[in-house]
């Protein structure tokens, strides 16, 4: 049976979820298939069986799986040929630092930069859902990039591990693309899918880092559309 994934999907069908993204380059290194099924903000508590309130799920042969850390360690055990955390899951421990370090720091610092763009490619149905949720974390949408250039200027310094470790290996997995790389390679996919606002300078080691992931597995993330300016 083909792996099922739901996730976000936009108003011109944008898969834009960071999460789902790192879930997409999970399956994609385990040579999977699968389908997607792309969901407003408001169909996910009804989109399987039971109540979910966020995405990625995947229905692997119906056992449904949510958040895309359990998604990638189920995928580990089912599925272990080409190792997401290392050779026999050595590196799980680092690589669930990595996780927090990208959700609890590099995130909410984005997320203020993105949040007005997010909204307008959202579904009409989602737009009262998502500025009432949303506005509790960041304020009006519309206010929500000011001073953007000194947003911008401390992402730098959230990335710092990033670039220390790209300094001494090719990839955060080491030789070779693993899901310490789908984690923060989901999330700057995020931003390229819902905002032309450039977040990381060319010339920063990240920049070429992360075209290479987008070419990764016949480049399935390049071929996602960046947005482009109005």
């Amino acid at each position: 049976m083909t792996i099922v994934l739901y996730e976000l999907a936009g108003a011109k069908d944008e898969r834009f979820s960071p999460y789902c993204w790192r879930v997409r380059f999970a399956l994609a290194h385990k040579g999977l298939s699968y389908e997607t099924r792309g969901l407003a903000f408001t169909e996910i508590p009804r989109a399987v069986g039971a109540p979910h309130r966020t995405v990625p799920i995947i229905d692997d042969d119906g056992v449904i799986l949510s958040d895309s850390w359990t998604i990638a360690d189920h995928l580990d055990r089912t599925y272990p040929e080409r190792p997401l955390f290392g050779p026999d899951g050595r590196e799980k421990a680092a690589y669930k630092f990595i996780e927090a370090w990208t959700n609890q720091m590099l995130t909410p610092a984005m997320v203020p930069l993105l949040v007005f763009d997010i909204y307008g490619r959202i579904k009409e149905k989602d737009k009262a859902y998502f500025r009432e949720t949303r506005e509790k974390r960041v304020g009006p949408l519309e206010q929500a990039a000011n001073d953007a250039d000194a947003k911008v200027a401390a992402l730098p310094k959230l990335l710092a591990p990033f670039h220390y470790a790209l300094e001494q290996r090719p990839w955060l997995g080491g030789e070779a693309p693993d899901y310490a790389d789908y984690i923060l390679a989901g999330t700057l996919q995020w931003a390229r899918i819902v905002s032309p606002v450039q977040l990381i300078a060319p010339e920063d080691p990240l920049t070429e880092w992360f075209e290479r992931c987008l070419d990764l597995f016949d480049g399935s993330a390049r071929a996602m559309p960046a947005a482009r300016a109005a």
